[in-house]
Protein backbone atom coordinates (compact mmCIF):
# COMPACT_ATOMS: atom_id res chain seq x y z
CA UNK A 1 0.00 0.00 0.00
CA UNK A 2 1.28 3.22 -0.84
CA UNK A 3 1.32 6.39 1.47
CA UNK A 4 2.56 9.72 0.13
CA UNK A 5 2.23 12.80 1.63
CA UNK A 6 2.37 15.29 -1.01
CA UNK A 7 0.03 15.30 -4.47
CA UNK A 8 1.62 16.71 -7.17
CA UNK A 9 1.11 19.81 -9.22
CA UNK A 10 2.18 20.70 -12.26
CA UNK A 11 5.86 20.11 -12.23
CA UNK A 12 5.57 17.32 -10.28
CA UNK A 13 3.12 14.98 -11.80
CA UNK A 14 6.17 12.55 -12.87
CA UNK A 15 8.09 11.92 -9.51
CA UNK A 16 7.56 8.45 -8.17
CA UNK A 17 5.27 8.06 -5.09
CA UNK A 18 6.24 6.35 -1.70
CA UNK A 19 4.53 3.26 -1.08
CA UNK A 20 3.69 3.63 2.52
CA UNK A 21 1.37 2.47 5.01
CA UNK A 22 1.42 5.49 7.13
CA UNK A 23 -0.80 8.25 7.39
CA UNK A 24 -1.10 10.89 4.67
CA UNK A 25 -0.80 9.41 1.79
CA UNK A 26 2.38 10.02 1.04
CA UNK A 27 1.34 10.29 -2.47
CA UNK A 28 3.37 13.35 -2.31
CA UNK A 29 3.95 13.96 -5.60
CA UNK A 30 5.56 11.07 -5.43
CA UNK A 31 5.70 10.81 -1.95
CA UNK A 32 5.81 8.71 1.35
CA UNK A 33 2.34 9.49 2.79
CA UNK A 34 -1.08 9.82 2.22
CA UNK A 35 -3.06 11.19 -0.90
CA UNK A 36 -2.10 9.42 -3.82
CA UNK A 37 -4.01 10.52 -7.31
CA UNK A 38 -3.57 8.28 -10.07
CA UNK A 39 -0.69 10.04 -11.76
CA UNK A 40 1.21 10.05 -8.47
CA UNK A 41 0.78 6.48 -7.81
CA UNK A 42 4.42 5.01 -6.68
CA UNK A 43 6.35 2.40 -7.87
CA UNK A 44 6.20 -0.59 -7.26
CA UNK A 45 9.06 -2.37 -8.11
CA UNK A 46 12.02 -3.31 -5.39
CA UNK A 47 13.31 0.23 -4.11
CA UNK A 48 16.52 0.76 -5.48
CA UNK A 49 18.08 4.58 -4.14
CA UNK A 50 18.79 7.20 -7.18
CA UNK A 51 21.71 8.57 -8.10
CA UNK A 52 20.42 11.63 -6.01
CA UNK A 53 20.04 9.20 -3.11
CA UNK A 54 18.83 10.93 0.13
CA UNK A 55 20.70 9.13 2.34
CA UNK A 56 24.07 10.26 0.11
CA UNK A 57 23.72 13.58 -0.75
CA UNK A 58 25.00 16.22 1.05
CA UNK A 59 25.09 16.97 4.75
CA UNK A 60 22.22 16.77 6.71
CA UNK A 61 21.14 20.21 8.30
CA UNK A 62 17.66 21.09 9.27
CA UNK A 63 14.97 23.03 6.82
CA UNK A 64 12.24 25.04 8.29
CA UNK A 65 9.31 26.51 7.12
CA UNK A 66 7.21 29.41 8.50
CA UNK A 67 3.23 27.93 9.16
CA UNK A 68 0.38 30.35 10.68
CA UNK A 69 1.79 32.97 12.23
CA UNK A 70 -1.25 36.03 12.58
CA UNK A 71 -4.44 35.72 14.49
CA UNK A 72 -6.27 36.05 11.05
CA UNK A 73 -4.74 32.68 9.92
CA UNK A 74 -4.94 30.54 12.67
CA UNK A 75 -8.60 31.52 13.02
CA UNK A 76 -8.87 31.07 9.49
CA UNK A 77 -7.35 27.48 9.05
CA UNK A 78 -9.34 26.38 12.45
CA UNK A 79 -12.93 27.29 10.28
CA UNK A 80 -11.38 25.75 7.46
CA UNK A 81 -11.50 22.31 9.17
CA UNK A 82 -14.74 22.01 9.74
CA UNK A 83 -16.12 18.29 11.13
CA UNK A 84 -17.22 17.32 7.01
CA UNK A 85 -13.92 18.58 5.63
CA UNK A 86 -11.93 16.62 8.58
CA UNK A 87 -14.30 13.05 7.59
CA UNK A 88 -13.43 13.68 4.00
CA UNK A 89 -9.69 15.09 4.54
CA UNK A 90 -7.75 11.81 2.03
CA UNK A 91 -10.36 11.43 -0.58
CA UNK A 92 -8.80 11.26 -4.04
CA UNK A 93 -12.74 13.06 -5.16
CA UNK A 94 -13.87 14.51 -2.34
CA UNK A 95 -17.06 15.90 -4.46
CA UNK A 96 -18.20 12.61 -4.74
CA UNK A 97 -17.00 10.34 -1.63
CA UNK A 98 -19.94 9.80 0.85
CA UNK A 99 -19.20 11.60 4.42
CA UNK A 100 -17.91 8.32 6.58
CA UNK A 101 -20.46 7.28 8.67
CA UNK A 102 -19.38 7.45 12.59
CA UNK A 103 -17.51 4.66 14.78
CA UNK A 104 -19.33 3.83 17.54
CA UNK A 105 -17.03 0.94 18.95
CA UNK A 106 -17.59 1.04 22.46
CA UNK A 107 -15.01 2.64 25.03
CA UNK A 108 -13.20 -0.57 27.44
CA UNK A 109 -11.78 1.66 30.31
CA UNK A 110 -9.72 -1.77 31.37
CA UNK A 111 -6.53 -1.58 30.81
CA UNK A 112 -5.25 -3.57 27.82
CA UNK A 113 -3.01 -6.95 28.90
CA UNK A 114 0.83 -6.03 28.42
CA UNK A 115 1.98 -7.50 25.95
CA UNK A 116 -0.83 -8.39 23.92
CA UNK A 117 -0.12 -8.42 20.01
CA UNK A 118 -2.57 -6.34 17.77
CA UNK A 119 -2.71 -6.41 14.18
CA UNK A 120 -5.14 -3.49 13.93
CA UNK A 121 -7.93 -2.56 16.01
CA UNK A 122 -9.81 0.84 17.36
CA UNK A 123 -7.74 1.79 20.26
CA UNK A 124 -10.96 1.62 23.38
CA UNK A 125 -8.76 2.63 26.34
CA UNK A 126 -8.39 5.83 26.55
CA UNK A 127 -4.90 6.99 28.78
CA UNK A 128 -2.76 9.60 27.50
CA UNK A 129 -2.58 7.94 23.68
CA UNK A 130 -5.94 9.24 23.34
CA UNK A 131 -5.22 12.72 24.29
CA UNK A 132 -1.57 13.20 23.05
CA UNK A 133 -2.06 11.33 19.42
CA UNK A 134 -4.00 13.37 16.85
CA UNK A 135 -4.99 13.20 13.23
CA UNK A 136 -2.42 15.98 11.64
CA UNK A 137 -4.20 17.57 8.63
CA UNK A 138 -3.34 19.48 5.64
CA UNK A 139 -3.65 20.70 1.82
CA UNK A 140 -2.07 19.95 -1.22
CA UNK A 141 -0.26 22.25 -3.37
CA UNK A 142 -3.36 21.70 -6.06
CA UNK A 143 -6.21 22.42 -3.24
CA UNK A 144 -6.99 18.88 -2.13
CA UNK A 145 -7.17 18.01 1.51
CA UNK A 146 -4.86 15.34 3.06
CA UNK A 147 -4.41 13.72 6.49
CA UNK A 148 -1.70 11.63 8.70
CA UNK A 149 -0.47 10.92 12.06
CA UNK A 150 1.04 12.94 14.73
CA UNK A 151 1.86 13.27 18.55
CA UNK A 152 2.99 15.75 21.32
CA UNK A 153 5.98 15.01 23.02
CA UNK A 154 8.10 16.40 25.78
CA UNK A 155 9.63 19.40 25.37
CA UNK A 156 11.17 22.73 26.71
CA UNK A 157 8.56 24.64 24.46
CA UNK A 158 5.62 22.35 25.83
CA UNK A 159 4.65 23.56 22.07
CA UNK A 160 6.23 20.51 20.05
CA UNK A 161 4.60 17.62 17.49
CA UNK A 162 6.39 15.03 15.69
CA UNK A 163 5.33 13.09 12.23
CA UNK A 164 6.46 12.43 9.29
CA UNK A 165 8.89 14.87 6.98
CA UNK A 166 6.54 13.58 4.26
CA UNK A 167 3.42 14.91 5.38
CA UNK A 168 4.73 17.93 5.71
CA UNK A 169 5.80 18.81 2.01
CA UNK A 170 7.38 16.96 -1.00
CA UNK A 171 11.19 16.59 -2.19
CA UNK A 172 12.29 20.23 -3.94
CA UNK A 173 13.58 23.32 -3.93
CA UNK A 174 12.37 24.49 -0.24
CA UNK A 175 11.71 27.93 -1.17
CA UNK A 176 9.36 26.73 -3.63
CA UNK A 177 5.94 27.29 -1.68
CA UNK A 178 4.19 24.27 -3.35
CA UNK A 179 6.93 21.73 -2.39
CA UNK A 180 4.92 22.18 1.22
CA UNK A 181 1.88 21.38 2.30
CA UNK A 182 -0.78 24.36 3.60
CA UNK A 183 -3.21 24.66 6.29
CA UNK A 184 -1.72 22.35 8.77
CA UNK A 185 -3.57 21.97 11.54
CA UNK A 186 -3.25 19.61 14.49
CA UNK A 187 -6.08 17.61 16.12
CA UNK A 188 -5.28 15.25 19.11
CA UNK A 189 -7.42 12.66 19.96
CA UNK A 190 -9.62 13.30 16.74
CA UNK A 191 -12.60 11.27 16.90
CA UNK A 192 -15.39 10.92 14.45
CA UNK A 193 -14.97 14.90 13.28
CA UNK A 194 -14.89 16.00 16.26
CA UNK A 195 -12.30 18.31 18.22
CA UNK A 196 -12.11 16.95 21.43
CA UNK A 197 -9.44 19.05 22.88
CA UNK A 198 -9.44 21.59 20.25
CA UNK A 199 -7.53 21.98 17.02
CA UNK A 200 -4.21 23.48 16.87
CA UNK A 201 -2.65 25.58 13.93
CA UNK A 202 1.43 25.34 13.60
CA UNK A 203 3.63 28.09 13.84
CA UNK A 204 6.84 26.62 11.85
CA UNK A 205 8.01 22.93 10.94
CA UNK A 206 11.37 21.79 10.22
CA UNK A 207 12.28 18.84 8.03
CA UNK A 208 16.01 17.36 7.09
CA UNK A 209 17.57 18.97 4.13
CA UNK A 210 18.02 15.83 2.13
CA UNK A 211 13.91 16.75 1.33
CA UNK A 212 15.54 19.89 -0.30
CA UNK A 213 17.22 17.58 -2.88
CA UNK A 214 16.36 17.88 -6.70
CA UNK A 215 13.48 15.82 -7.42
CA UNK A 216 14.19 14.74 -10.90
CA UNK A 217 17.08 12.75 -9.39
CA UNK A 218 16.03 11.98 -5.69
CA UNK A 219 12.20 10.73 -4.72
CA UNK A 220 10.39 10.64 -1.13
CA UNK A 221 11.04 6.51 -1.03
CA UNK A 222 14.78 7.16 -0.99
CA UNK A 223 14.45 10.16 1.56
CA UNK A 224 12.34 7.43 3.17
CA UNK A 225 14.54 4.63 3.12
CA UNK A 226 17.80 6.51 3.85
CA UNK A 227 15.70 7.49 7.80
CA UNK A 228 15.43 11.09 6.98
CA UNK A 229 11.19 11.10 7.16
CA UNK A 230 11.23 12.65 10.66
CA UNK A 231 9.26 15.98 10.71
CA UNK A 232 9.01 18.12 13.59
CA UNK A 233 6.35 20.88 14.42
CA UNK A 234 5.47 23.85 16.97
CA UNK A 235 2.01 23.65 17.36
CA UNK A 236 0.31 27.25 17.87
CA UNK A 237 -1.30 27.80 21.73
CA UNK A 238 -4.69 26.67 22.49
CA UNK A 239 -7.14 29.90 23.13
CA UNK A 240 -6.22 31.30 26.50
CA UNK A 241 -2.27 30.84 25.78
CA UNK A 242 -1.69 27.76 26.74
CA UNK A 243 0.43 25.45 25.07
CA UNK A 244 -0.73 22.27 23.99
CA UNK A 245 1.15 20.48 26.19
CA UNK A 246 -0.98 21.74 28.96
CA UNK A 247 -3.57 20.71 27.42
CA UNK A 248 -3.40 17.47 25.86
CA UNK A 249 -0.44 15.80 27.81
CA UNK A 250 2.73 14.27 26.14
CA UNK A 251 4.67 10.98 25.08
CA UNK A 252 8.27 11.22 26.08
CA UNK A 253 10.42 10.98 22.85
CA UNK A 254 14.03 8.62 22.70
CA UNK A 255 16.97 8.63 19.77
CA UNK A 256 18.60 5.26 21.07
CA UNK A 257 19.47 2.81 18.91
CA UNK A 258 16.69 0.08 17.70
CA UNK A 259 16.58 -3.45 19.53
CA UNK A 260 16.21 -6.12 17.90
CA UNK A 261 12.45 -7.98 19.00
CA UNK A 262 11.74 -5.03 21.42
CA UNK A 263 7.80 -4.95 21.68
CA UNK A 264 6.45 -1.46 20.36
CA UNK A 265 3.23 -0.23 20.27
CA UNK A 266 2.00 1.66 16.90
CA UNK A 267 -0.80 4.29 16.75
CA UNK A 268 -2.37 5.79 13.81
CA UNK A 269 -5.39 7.30 11.97
CA UNK A 270 -5.56 5.40 8.82
CA UNK A 271 -7.87 6.06 6.34
CA UNK A 272 -7.86 4.40 2.86
CA UNK A 273 -10.71 3.03 2.47
CA UNK A 274 -12.36 6.11 1.61
CA UNK A 275 -10.87 5.60 -1.87
CA UNK A 276 -10.40 1.46 -1.76
CA UNK A 277 -14.09 -0.34 -0.99
CA UNK A 278 -11.72 -3.21 0.53
CA UNK A 279 -10.13 -1.06 3.10
CA UNK A 280 -11.79 -0.80 6.51
CA UNK A 281 -10.39 1.94 8.19
CA UNK A 282 -11.91 5.64 7.00
CA UNK A 283 -9.68 7.87 9.54
CA UNK A 284 -12.98 8.03 12.27
CA UNK A 285 -11.19 6.57 14.84
CA UNK A 286 -7.31 5.87 16.24
CA UNK A 287 -6.12 2.42 15.26
CA UNK A 288 -3.66 0.58 17.47
CA UNK A 289 -1.11 -1.94 16.54
CA UNK A 290 1.41 -3.70 18.88
CA UNK A 291 3.83 -6.52 18.36
CA UNK A 292 7.68 -7.10 18.47
CA UNK A 293 9.64 -4.88 15.71
CA UNK A 294 12.57 -5.47 13.00
CA UNK A 295 14.03 -4.26 10.68
CA UNK A 296 12.83 -4.22 6.85
CA UNK A 297 15.19 -6.30 4.17
CA UNK A 298 14.96 -3.61 1.52
CA UNK A 299 14.79 -0.96 3.81
CA UNK A 300 16.80 -1.88 7.06
CA UNK A 301 17.35 1.79 8.01
CA UNK A 302 13.26 1.34 8.50
CA UNK A 303 12.10 -0.44 11.83
CA UNK A 304 8.45 -1.99 11.53
CA UNK A 305 5.79 -4.52 13.00
CA UNK A 306 2.82 -6.51 12.15
CA UNK A 307 0.17 -3.68 11.40
CA UNK A 308 -2.80 -3.52 9.00
CA UNK A 309 -2.86 0.00 8.77
CA UNK A 310 -3.12 1.81 5.70
CA UNK A 311 -2.87 5.32 4.50
CA UNK A 312 -2.96 8.16 6.80
CA UNK A 313 -1.34 6.48 9.63
CA UNK A 314 1.87 7.81 8.13
CA UNK A 315 3.69 9.62 11.10
CA UNK A 316 2.00 8.00 13.79
CA UNK A 317 4.15 7.32 16.98
CA UNK A 318 5.87 3.70 17.36
CA UNK A 319 6.11 3.65 21.03
CA UNK A 320 8.19 1.50 23.56
CA UNK A 321 8.18 1.17 27.02
CA UNK A 322 4.53 1.52 26.37
CA UNK A 323 2.09 1.57 29.88
CA UNK A 324 -0.80 -0.08 28.71
CA UNK A 325 -2.50 1.33 32.21
CA UNK A 326 -1.57 5.03 31.59
CA UNK A 327 -1.20 5.25 27.67
CA UNK A 328 2.24 6.73 28.14
CA UNK A 329 5.60 5.34 26.57
CA UNK A 330 8.48 6.33 24.33
CA UNK A 331 8.21 7.41 21.01
CA UNK A 332 11.04 6.14 19.07
CA UNK A 333 9.91 6.07 15.44
CA UNK A 334 7.09 7.82 13.16
CA UNK A 335 5.25 5.78 10.92
CA UNK A 336 7.25 5.73 7.05
CA UNK A 337 6.15 2.60 4.39
CA UNK A 338 4.67 -0.84 4.78
CA UNK A 339 6.27 -3.80 3.20
CA UNK A 340 5.79 -2.97 -0.56
CA UNK A 341 8.88 -0.61 0.29
CA UNK A 342 10.70 -2.47 3.00
CA UNK A 343 10.04 -6.04 2.27
CA UNK A 344 9.16 -8.50 4.81
CA UNK A 345 6.10 -10.14 5.72
CA UNK A 346 2.66 -8.83 4.99
CA UNK A 347 1.09 -6.83 7.04
CA UNK A 348 3.80 -4.77 7.98
CA UNK A 349 4.05 -1.07 8.94
CA UNK A 350 7.41 0.56 9.22
CA UNK A 351 8.69 3.49 10.91
CA UNK A 352 11.60 5.57 10.55
CA UNK A 353 13.61 5.41 13.83
CA UNK A 354 14.47 8.80 15.72
CA UNK A 355 18.62 8.90 15.63
CA UNK A 356 21.04 11.81 15.13
CA UNK A 357 19.34 13.69 12.61
CA UNK A 358 15.27 13.44 14.41
CA UNK A 359 17.63 14.76 17.40
CA UNK A 360 19.24 17.93 15.34
CA UNK A 361 15.55 19.16 14.12
CA UNK A 362 13.65 17.76 18.06
CA UNK A 363 16.57 20.35 19.36
CA UNK A 364 15.64 22.80 17.02
CA UNK A 365 11.64 22.95 17.44
CA UNK A 366 11.76 22.81 21.30
CA UNK A 367 13.90 25.62 21.36
CA UNK A 368 11.31 27.52 19.40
Amino acid sequence: MRIPSHRPHSQQSTRRTLRHTIGATVAVSAAVVALVTPAAAADTAPHVPSSGSGGTAGPDTTTTHVGARTAQERNRINAYWSPERMKLAGAMIPEITPVPEDDDTPDDPRPLPPGTPESGAVWTHGGAAERTIGRLFFTFSDGYDGSCTATVVTSANRSTVITAAHCLRGVGAPSDDDTWNHNIYFVPGYRNGTKPLGGFSIRTMATSSRWDADPDTTTSSDIAAAGYDTGLLVANPAAGGHPIEDVTGSQRIGFDRPVQDAFVHTFGYPKGGLNSPGDRYVGSRMIHCAGTSHPGPKAPLLWGETCDMSSGSSGGPHLAHFDTRTGTGTVVGVTTTDDELAGGQSPTLYATRLGDSAHRLYDWAQSR
